[in-house]
């Protein structure tokens, strides 16, 4: 078994010191998926929900869970994000949607 690196000698948790750790580039990609009512898409996609943008909530939803990756981690360090990007794709053709 190999050591971890984010106990120390004695099993105790530290956060592992990465300063003269080269950067790196990373990508990654993450999906969900919403069923909702025909009714409701057709609310969605005219912009009419009440109070504010439904598309715009979870774009903006979206952003703030990257910007939160790293806190449900513990010892793990903040990454830094030069973009975050969503796309939404709404498609009533969906298997599992409801009428």
């Amino acid at each position: 078994m190999s050591k971890l690196t984010y106990l120390d000698e004695a099993g105790r948790a530290r956060m592992v010191d990465v300063g003269d750790k080269a950067v790196t580039s990373r990508r990654t990609e993450a999906r969900g998926e919403l069923v909702c009512a025909p009714a409701t898409l057709a609310l969605v996609r005219a912009g009419k929900t009440p109070k504010v943008s439904a598309v715009a909530t979870v774009e903006l939803a979206g952003v703030m869970a990257a910007k939160r990756t790293a806190n449900p981690i513990p010892l793990y360090y903040t990454l830094a994000l030069s973009k975050v990007a969503g796309e939404i794709a709404m498609d009533e053709a969906l298997p599992g949607a409801r009428s």
